[in-house]
């Protein structure tokens, strides 16, 4: 873990070092809507794109709990519903116009780029009184250039969810290697059945496969480094294309009623996905095959043998403009402590390292599985050598693109890779950035 935080805050200080260094925070506006009011009474502002789906403890409700135990600091929430590059592009906007939250919540992937667009506001001082409640590896996410800009709040580890009484009916059981896996997929889908699922809408996921094999980019010297094709990128590319051409993988996107429905007809019985995928999962099966699902860990299909790519997960950040970083950050340290909570809500490996119990419904659709032990088996399988680039939200943008056509044949995955690292390498370009290819 040590070693993690010390690649994550030399890459990020490399930033810095490249031309990225803050400007100042600005006087803005912003202050004036957030002024204590009468009593001495500070409000904080908070966006963010937790699910807040039925049955979840409600952000709202966990926010009342602090706001009446904390009558000097009042706190309004507000959920973003639309995608997470939209509300950064919002969240940019505002700050401009010094009309942003306080408090927004970010992906470690997006917090080098709200960074090199001067968005967040240095809360080092006042990290520092909190940092004995998060694990350091996440905590450090929240820093560049050795500064820090908020609390982790999640990691989100890769697992596979499959349906082991479909398996059995078919005689599978979890692929161990990449052969195992296209062989088990074409007999499946020969009875009408994926256990893999191809997800155009979330070429993240890709990133995160490919990644436990070796990182994307580093930074060497003054200048960064861009391989979006390493080996674990040609195992990912490699795989997909042979289940996609045998049809053996089901090829729409996540977010998406057709996913559900594939899920509800009994269609695909096994996929790839987060943790915090878990409650989200359920709620997309609407019961189908409650009880007999299962989580494991995923097995060495993609050349990394024991290690998976960076789990995705979120911090909250302090953006410029607040006038209470102070009570900002006391706020979030509470908040983003409150593991129970924050379990309902999907964020199963809290940074804060405060693992909750499994909830019952999900142990139940999970034919009684312990989760969170499988999710922290995962967790320790995570890459510690990935890191984003600023602007990583782009390139993100560019796979998805490309992974749309790859699922309908018109572009093959590769493409995928070749358009993030094209776009990797603009992107740090136009941010004034050195780059070998």
């Amino acid at each position: 873990m040590v070693s993690h935080n010390k690649r994550i805050v030399a890459i990020l200080a490399a930033v810095a070092a490249m031309g990225m260094g803050l400007a100042g925070c600005g006087s803005g506006t912003a202050g004036d809507a957030k002024a204590s009011g009468d009593g001495g009474v500070v409000n904080i502002t908070y966006m963010h794109r937790l699910p807040d789906s039925a049955g979840m403890t409600l952000v709202n409700d966990i926010v009342a709990r602090w706001n009446k135990e904390h009558p000097n600091i009042q706190v309004k929430a507000t959920k973003f519903d639309g995608n997470a590059s939209d509300m950064i592009k919002k969240l940019e906007t505002d700050t401009k116009a010094g009309v942003a939250p306080d408090l927004a919540q970010v992906s470690y992937a997006e917090l080098p780029e709200i960074y090199s667009k001067d968005m967040v506001q240095d809360v080092s001082k006042e990290a520092a009184k909190y940092e004995d409640k998060f694990v350091p590896g996440p905590f450090s996410l929240m820093q560049v250039a050795g500064k820090t800009y908020g609390l982790p709040q999640d990691t989100g580890p890769l697992t596979y969810f499959y349906n082991k009484a479909e398996f059995d009916k078919l005689g599978l059981t979890v692929p161990k290697t990449a052969d195992e896996l296209i062989e088990s997929a074409k007999k499946a889908a020969a009875q009408g059945k994926y256990i893999m699922s191809f997800q155009p809408d979330a070429a993240g996921t890709l990133v995160s496969l490919a990644g436990g094999a070796g990182p994307w980019y580093k930074v060497n010297g003054n200048s960064w480094n861009v391989d979006a094709w390493t080996k674990g990128s040609q195992a990912v590319a490699g795989v997909y294309q042979q289940l996609i051409d045998a049809k053996a993988t089901a090829t729409v996107p996540r977010w998406n009623p057709s996913f559900d429905e594939l899920l509800q007809n009994g269609t695909l019985i096994g996929t790839v996905a987060a943790a915090w995928e878990a409650p989200l999962f359920i709620e997309s099966s609407g019961g189908t095959g409650a009880g007999d699902w299962r989580i494991t860990q995923l097995g060495d299909w993609f050349g990394a043998k024991d290690e998976i790519g960076p789990g995705q997960g979120s911090g909250v950040a302090v953006l410029k403009g607040s006038k209470h970083p102070a009570e900002a950050m006391e706020f979030l340290a509470w908040f983003n402590t409150q593991s129970e909570d924050l379990t309902s809500q999907g964020l199963v490996s809290p940074a804060s390292g405060k693992i909750a119990n499994t909830p019952q419904k999900w142990a139940d659709f999970f034919g009684g599985e312990d989760l969170m032990k499988e999710f922290a088996k995962a967790n320790e399988r995570m890459s510690t050598d990935f890191a984003y680039i600023p602007g990583f939200s782009a390139v993100d943008n560019a796979m998805q693109e490309q992974a749309s056509k790859a699922a309908d044949g018109s572009a093959k995955v590769s493409d995928i890779f070749d358009a993030a690292q094209k776009t990797s390498v603009e992107t740090l370009k136009n941010l004034g950035l050195s780059v070998k290819e």
